[in-house]
């Protein structure tokens, strides 16, 4: 599996575990990392660029580190 679908698994668990609007965080998360999280899978190669976009989009819209 890649790490950007890895990352994505964490950001579905923390919705669901805090009970959080799926479609509102996943909304901001992907306008701050220009990456939409429905088309990332388990075979999705992993970028560099995108991965660190991501992940700051995490910090900033969840508040963890990722």
């Amino acid at each position: 599996m890649s790490k950007l679908y890895d990352l994505k698994v964490l950001i579905e668990n923390k919705i669901k575990a805090d009970g959080l609007d799926a479609m509102a965080i996943k909304g901001k998360i992907g306008l701050r990392s220009g990456r939409t999280l429905a088309l990332i899978s388990p075979t999705t190669p992993d970028d560099p660029d995108s991965l660190a976009k991501l992940r700051l989009a995490v910090k900033e819209v969840l508040n963890i580190e990722a």
